[in-house]
């Protein structure tokens, strides 16, 4: 029998369109489609390499000083974002405050400040810009939003329309999407769970991505719930159009549509690594470290703490990644984990692509907490040796071969 070798070579493609496409781009990236999910699969960049990408050695701006007029005081201003204009907001949570500085880092205005009324805040916890260039903060205990216009002036405020009358139950915003919809977290029994919704800006809900595991957690025999050294988190945020939630037990980001669809995975080689018991003991110092220096603790608080978090269970691998951020540009960096006793001189970031293919390591300034990163600067909180605040703009320069940008 004679065969048509057109028609073995027809046959042969679509059997491989039923299996999924999948193609490798020569960098060391897999590329498939398997039920409508794109799924990425990359090899770890060269041990000690970096992208050739230069963050510069000192702040084009910073904000915060010893002493000086009230403005530049910062007292928890862990939030802070960038404008097009290049003007900065901060959210200086110490006094429930909105500042906001031009491009040089010079104060124009205030507002905010304690109080329930229009405009006040009881418990800033963020702020971030909005559509029309206006601004949006969020705070506590009930998680309600106000939105300003550009100088701080109030427009109106709104509550996320939650059926949930415990505050400690109620959707808490995480982060604000180009087109003005809140990705909203909760875990409704206040367990190791976590449901993320997403809500318009009228506080009413347009869309949910479920449930995912939280924070690993055991409960103990009088019912309380315990963490896990080294356990599994969520990592959650926004990457372009696209929202991320992905547990760290794996070097996997998952990316969903506001509807809930799951439509990208990015995997990065990883091996896993397990804890060891002498690992247990930096936990408990790092943990102690933590509360020690808090005023007022009743005498012999540290070495009950102490005593008691000996009993702490190991999980059963380090995390695979530490947090995740994605940059105006809709490049998405994800922090290296830094195992006990072994950490790094600076923060190491994986960066990939807008399409989920790795590019390679960067490093950051250290100490820095990163809140924002734009085309050609990373903005960030920072202390120095006397613990003094500062706000401040690192440029950030990017090349880019022909081949980082191909399809």
């Amino acid at each position: 029998m004679k065969l048509n070798p057109t028609a073995i070579l027809l046959t042969l493609v679509a059997l491989a369109c039923q299996q999924g496409d999948s193609r490798a781009d020569g960098r060391g990236t897999e590329l498939r489609d398997s039920a409508g999910i794109r799924i990425i699969e990359n090899l770890r960049p060269p041990e000690g390499s970096r992208l050739d990408w230069r963050i510069g050695p000192e702040p084009i701006v910073s904000i915060g000083q010893v002493q000086g007029e009230e403005p530049y005081l910062l007292h928890l201003a862990f939030n802070a974002f960038r404008f097009p204009d290049g003007s900065i907001v901060v959210a200086n949570r110490g006094t429930h405050e909105v500042r906001k500085f031009d491009e040089q880092g010079t104060h124009l205005r205030t507002w905010g400040g304690t109080g329930e009324g229009p405009g006040e805040f009881l418990g800033l916890t963020r702020v971030a810009p909005w559509p029309g260039d206006s601004i949006i903060a969020w705070y506590g205990p009930a998680y309600r939003l106000s939105v300003f216009d550009s100088n701080g002036v109030y427009g109106r405020a709104f509550d996320l329309q939650s059926s949930e009358d415990a505050i400690w139950l109620r959707p808490r915003p995480i982060a604000v999407r180009d087109d003005g919809t809140v990705v909203s977290i909760h875990d409704p029994e206040n367990a190791d769970t976590v449901v993320i919704d997403i809500w318009d800006g009228d506080g009413a809900l347009v869309g949910s991505l479920g449930t995912h595991p939280g924070r690993e957690v055991i409960v103990t025999p009088t019912g309380e719930l315990r963490g896990i050294a080294f356990g599994r988190d969520l990592v959650r945020g926004t990457w372009g159009d696209l929202v991320v939630a992905s547990p760290t037990t794996r070097y996997e980001i998952r990316a969903f549509r506001p509807d809930g669809t799951l439509v990208r995975i990015v995997r990065l080689e990883h091996v896993p690594r397990a804890p060891a018991e002498a690992d247990l003991e930096w936990y408990i110092d790092d943990q102690v470290a933590m509360v020690g220096s808090s005023p007022g603790l009743p005498e012999g608080f540290i070495a009950q703490m102490r005593q008691s978090l000996q009993s702490t269970q190991l999980a059963s691998t380090f995390p695979a990644f530490s947090a995740i951020r994605s940059d105006d540009v809709d490049h998405l960096w994800v922090r290296e984990y830094d195992y006990p006793g072994e950490e790094r001189p600076a923060p190491l970031w994986t960066i990939f692509d807008p399409a989920g293919r790795v590019l390679g390591y960067v490093e950051t300034p250290n100490g820095m907490i990163i809140q924002q990163i734009g085309e050609d600067y990373i903005l960030g909180h920072t202390r120095d040796e006397l613990g003094v605040e500062y706000v401040q703009v690192w440029p950030l320069e990017r090349w880019t071969s022909p081949d980082s940008e191909r399809e």
